[in-house]
């Protein structure tokens, strides 16, 4: 009831503090389950991480998920399979594109090293993403009211 409220009363806000939150958790288990046991997390890399969620992913998925809604209302299979292929389209490459160049600037690349990490990254994170997204969208758009959608994306 409490994040219902908060969704109501401030919904860009909280989807930020939520996909920072997830972003949070999921580098923090990935960092335990792929370290060494002698390293220590790297918690620059987790706030790296954390702030991606909530400056861009939070704030972006909120809009997407309200402006795709709007352009495909329905949540018939068919207007569920065009909402995925935009998300795929669309929103999947420039967000992509966003997250490794937000992520490399804050490492210290520079603008050439940003564009080489783009043009060798991109395109298998997508064809990567290609096995992963679709069935989360399909989830995501079938089944989930809009204004819950940035808590399954992030």
């Amino acid at each position: 009831a409490w994040y219902l409220g908060s969704i109501e009363a401030r919904p860009l806000l909280t989807k930020s503090i939520t996909a920072a939150t997830i972003y949070t958790v999921a580098d923090l288990t990935s960092q335990m389950i792929t370290l060494p046991p002698e390293e220590s997390l790297d918690l620059i890399r987790t706030l790296r991480m954390a702030s991606y969620g909530m400056l861009f992913s939070g704030p972006s998925l909120h809009y997407w998920f309200n402006f795709i809604s709007k352009v495909v209302p329905k949540k018939d299979v068919v207007s569920t399979f065009k909402k995925m292929f935009l998300g795929q389209a669309v929103y999947g490459p420039i967000i992509n594109c966003i997250f490794f160049s937000y992520n490399a600037g804050l490492q210290g690349e520079t603008i050439p090293e940003i564009i080489a990490r783009l043009k060798r990254d991109i395109i298998p994170t997508i064809k990567s993403g290609l096995i992963y997204w679709p069935l989360c969208d399909f989830i995501t758009f079938k089944f989930i009211p809009v204004h819950l959608q940035v808590m399954l994306s992030p």
